[in-house]
């Protein structure tokens, strides 16, 4: 069972938190009323018998990328193992080339009930995600922002089980 969802939009912007900052003369935070380099979107996956985290930033959220997200999930399991994904309402999750993607390659969706997305077990990873990438950050671009995700996925995988991140993810309540 694989719990599916979008984290975004992800802007390149300064993130107050603790820390950054010098505590007699904190820097201000600069004007960001325009978004220069646009915005992207997370597709993050969890896989709830392993509890490893999946993730990949694109441009746009729409059933073509959704799509893509699915087709690359789908290849890290053997053909013949059925896979349950568990995604929320968002319109392309309903997609018609979706839904026969996945009736043709041995998945099925699962969606949560309309304004229930938190019974989605990956949204109390969304919280750490916040803290650790986000928190008191300042990137200079979305390739930047990216590695940072990139590089707190791989250490979450491989620290699953750390203190912090649990206390983080117990602070959203999911079912």
């Amino acid at each position: 069972m694989i719990c599916v969802d979008e984290f975004g939009p992800l802007s390149i912007q300064p993130y107050p938190g603790k820390g950054w900052f010098p505590q007699k003369k904190p820097d201000r935070l600069p004007a960001t009323y325009t978004r220069k380099h646009g915005v992207r979107h997370l597709f993050a996956a969890l896989d709830l018998k392993t509890d490893k985290l999946y993730a990949h930033i694109k441009k746009t959220k729409r059933h073509q990328d959704v799509l893509q997200f699915l087709k690359v999930l789908r290849r890290r399991y053997h053909r013949s193992e059925r896979l349950y994904i568990v995604l929320d309402n968002f319109s392309p999750h309903h997609h018609k080339k979706v839904k026969t993607w996945a009736r043709e390659n041995n998945v099925e969706l699962i969606y949560t009930p309309t304004y229930a997305s938190w019974l989605n077990r990956i949204e109390c990873h969304f919280g750490p995600l916040r803290k650790f990438v986000f928190e008191g950050s300042n990137y200079s671009s979305h390739d930047e922002l990216a590695k940072a995700i990139q590089a707190y996925i791989r250490w979450r995988n491989k620290n699953k089980h750390h203190e912090a991140i649990l206390k983080e993810q117990n602070k959203i309540k999911v079912a």
